[in-house]
């Protein structure tokens, strides 16, 4: 948690003052027992009313200050801790939006979810308490002790028995609770993602009727977090019934011992008073580190989730000195290029090497696995290249800032991704500035105006989460149309046309055609009749690459592009 300290550096301000708060609420409490052991002693006993009518006073005052000082400390600790936890989601939120693919597949979504949430969560919950019992348990603890010493020395000794068997149970329970909280973290990211598969994948478990599977699959994961959140909180629930033993027991022995002091005239009957009020403070301060040791270890572990996400660099950095001014626009070269994912066996590409002109259309297919996503990824740098060099304008991307790297790249991916929006906002989503003019026109492009035409608000209609109230080509074409209002150098089509049907796929290919001539093109593609008329033709086959050229020339001289198109055409559209 140490370490999560400097985040707290805007809010020293707050946090001095509930420091200073609370300590003013702690002496308060400490001197209200000497009053009113003043007041038995020197007002009821000896009659003076004018006596206890002026103590009572002061009393009133102090009591009325400490209230004051535990309402104001409230707010300031509140107003720290609340701002702190704003603070580290938007710090954590951006430097995990920094991260590589790499990065996001070493955690996984859902543990960043539960470490952006629930872990902020727990750390700020425990600041609060930190703020307030941290400094007012140790302090009225030492204040307590060396006040009822000035009372009576021989009956602390009461609390000498009673302080070591309340430090021995926390420390214990401490003990056996703090593993368990680590676990009971991992089992909430386990909860978080059997249930973000449930929500992601609803349509195909319901196709495959495997709810009933997906229902056992998540009371699986949620009764092992239940299991553990039970034995976390039965060690817990421990502590209160000790607490309250000990300090029953401590009472009972302080009115005992001290009736008898009183009845050998050794002690005042307003110094026993001011004693058990003393004895309660020191038994509570303890009461509060107990609630301390409850929180601060499921904290601690959190804050060691978030620390290992903020000390995770990612491998993708921006150059020191990167480069600005060239001549060339949309050129992209691959050279000698081979990757492999973290982990893995075998390269997904090796030693790829091509040119992607501008003004020119290049496609890529091969089969399943053969390593055409990879190949796409890699240009806007979503990973870095094992061995060789991938060249954008003749500039090797590790040159490039990532920003301006990918503002030269419109980009439609694999599987098409909508946001939460109107359909307008989702298009202007490529360029921020986009006229309407822009938006419309990109739409006519991507072969989408006459279904966005039927829908209730046209452009204006909002898109709900995850695009699911647009069909699976509806989606493609705005991701298309996404692209298109960026108007960038280089295009890049990942399988991006699978969910339109053959008449929709020719329409927008045409209307690509005049819309991209001065930019470069990559299309990567399943279906043979997408890529016919493409400028160069790159066939890939377990992850190498067997042929280059175009439909013709492959036609004539390579067997695997030969078998795809025998596979997909019949021999008449062949011929």
């Amino acid at each position: 948690m140490l370490k999560l300290s400097k985040h707290l550096k805007p809010f020293q301000l707050p946090i001095f003052l509930v420091l200073v708060l609370v300590l003013f609420q702690t002496f308060s409490e400490l001197y209200l027992p000497t009053l009113m052991a003043d007041i038995v002693d020197k007002g009821v006993v000896t009659g003076d009313t004018s006596y206890i009518w002026k103590t009572g006073r002061t009393m009133l005052f102090v009591a009325a200050l400490g209230m004051i000082c535990s309402i104001a400390a409230s707010f300031y600790s509140a107003k720290a801790a609340s701002g702190f936890g704003k603070l580290l989601r938007s710090k954590l939120f951006t430097h995990v939006g920094n991260f590589s693919l790499h990065e996001f597949d070493k955690f996984g979504t859902s543990s960043l979810i539960t470490r952006t949430t629930n872990d902020i969560s727990q750390v700020q919950q425990v600041l609060i308490m930190l703020l307030r019992m941290a400094v007012m348990a140790p302090l009225m603890c030492i204040g307590g002790i060396v006040m009822a010493l000035s009372k009576d020395t021989k009956l602390s000794l009461v609390l000498a028995v009673a302080i070591p068997i309340l430090l021995l149970a926390i420390i214990l329970v401490a003990r056996k609770g703090i593993p368990l909280f680590a676990q009971l973290q991992v089992k909430l990211d386990s909860v978080n993602r059997v249930l973000r598969e449930y929500l992601s994948g609803i349509r195909v478990i319901r196709s495959f009727n495997r709810t009933t599977h997906e229902k056992n699959r998540f009371d699986i994961a949620n009764w092992d977090l239940t299991q553990t959140a039970i034995q976390v909180n039965k060690l817990m629930a421990i502590m209160m019934p000790i607490m309250m033993i000990v300090l029953n027991l401590t009472s009972v022995a302080i009115i005992w011992f001290g009736g008898i002091r009183i009845s050998n005239g050794h002690m005042e009957v307003g110094d026993m008073m001011a004693f058990i009020q003393y004895a309660m403070q020191i038994m509570f301060s303890f009461l509060m580190l107990s609630m301390m040791f409850v929180m601060v270890p499921r904290a601690a572990v959190s804050a060691q989730r978030i620390n290992e996400v903020f000390e995770t660099i990612a491998d993708i950095k921006d150059p020191t000195h990167p480069v600005t001014n060239i001549n060339q626009k949309g050129l992209v070269e691959f050279q000698n290029v081979t990757f492999s994912y973290p982990g893995a066996e075998m390269p997904a590409i090796s030693d790829i090497s091509f040119q992607i002109k501008p003004c020119e259309v290049t496609a890529i297919i091969g089969g399943t696995g053969s390593g055409k996503s990879t190949l796409v990824n890699l240009i806007p740098r979503f990973y870095d290249v094992e061995s060789g060099r991938i060249l954008v304008n003749g500039i090797d991307v590790k040159d490039w800032t990532q920003e301006e790297l990918r503002e030269k790249i419109g980009f439609v991916p694999q599987k098409a991704v909508l946001f939460t929006g109107t359909v307008a906002e989702n298009i202007r989503y490529g360029k921020k500035n986009a006229t309407d003019d822009e938006v419309q026109h990109a739409a006519e492009t991507a072969q989408a105006t006459e279904f966005i035409a039927n829908m209730p608000d046209g452009f204006d209609t909002k898109i709900s989460q995850g695009g699911t109230n647009v069909s699976g080509g509806q989606k493609q074409r705005l991701s298309i149309a996404r692209a298109l209002v960026r108007n960038p150098e280089i295009y890049v089509f990942d399988d991006s046309f699978s969910a339109l049907d053959f008449k929709t796929d020719a329409m927008l290919r045409s209307a690509l055609k005049e819309e991209t001539t001065l930019s470069a093109v990559l299309i990567v593609a399943q279906r043979v009749n997408t890529i016919m008329d493409a400028d160069q033709i790159i066939v890939l086959d377990e992850g190498q690459m067997v042929g280059k050229g175009t439909h013709k020339e492959l036609m004539d001289s390579n067997a695997v592009y030969r078998e795809i198109v025998m596979s997909q055409l019949s021999e008449e559209e062949i011929a």
